[in-house]
């Protein structure tokens, strides 16, 4: 394996990870707009739902995007997955 296909799976991997990052704002703001869609009749119950989804979109875009320059993706996702309490022996 040569630099270049790591650098190609680093990429892979830190997309990933983005993709990852976005999915949680997306799905919070996607259910939020589908009840906002079932509670409210009409055209404008459609409008405040596509545009609460968009803004789950966008800011899950954001935050990723964000991670991605700071941290990278993968550190986060890495520390949020991580069970320190396993980690020690129990006695």
């Amino acid at each position: 394996m040569n630099s270049n296909d790591n650098k190609i799976f680093n990429l892979g991997t830190e997309i990933f990870g983005a993709l990852q990052i976005i999915a949680s704002p997306l799905l919070l703001g996607s259910a939020i707009a589908f009840i906002l869609y079932l509670s409210i009749d009409g055209i404008l119950g459609y409008i405040l739902a596509a545009i609460i989804a968009t803004l789950g979109l966008i800011s899950g875009i954001i935050l990723s995007v964000r991670t991605w320059k700071k941290h990278g993706t993968l550190n986060l996702m890495s520390r949020v997955s991580a069970t320190p309490d396993l980690d020690k022996k129990s006695n």
